[in-house]
């Protein structure tokens, strides 16, 4: 959640890569209708604040990790061939990068 005073409260739905997918009003909304909002759209709502959430609902409500299948990091190759090297006084474009 992130409050911005003035603004109008709505719930911003992202992917996992932070893209936006919806965005839903909720200033006319009680706060059990934005409970059962939330329970319908697949959020897992905890007893207790303390409260572990279920392995099945930590990615919710995407559902899955989209990240479980990616290889771990892996070095990258050595290219084929070496890159041109500067005449001798010729500044490196991009020196500080």
């Amino acid at each position: 959640m992130k409050h911005i005073p003035g603004a109008d409260p709505e719930l911003v739905l992202l992917n996992h890569y932070y893209e936006e997918l919806d965005r839903i009003p909720l200033s006319d909304m009680t706060r059990s209708e934005i409970n059962q909002l939330l329970g319908s759209l697949g959020f897992y709502k905890k007893a207790q604040a303390e409260d572990e959430v279920p392995e099945e609902f930590r990615f919710s409500p995407a559902k899955e990790n989209p990240w479980k299948d990616t290889p771990e990091a892996s070095p990258t190759p050595a290219p084929e061939t070496a890159p041109p090297s500067q005449e001798e006084g010729q500044e490196t474009p991009h020196s500080d990068l």
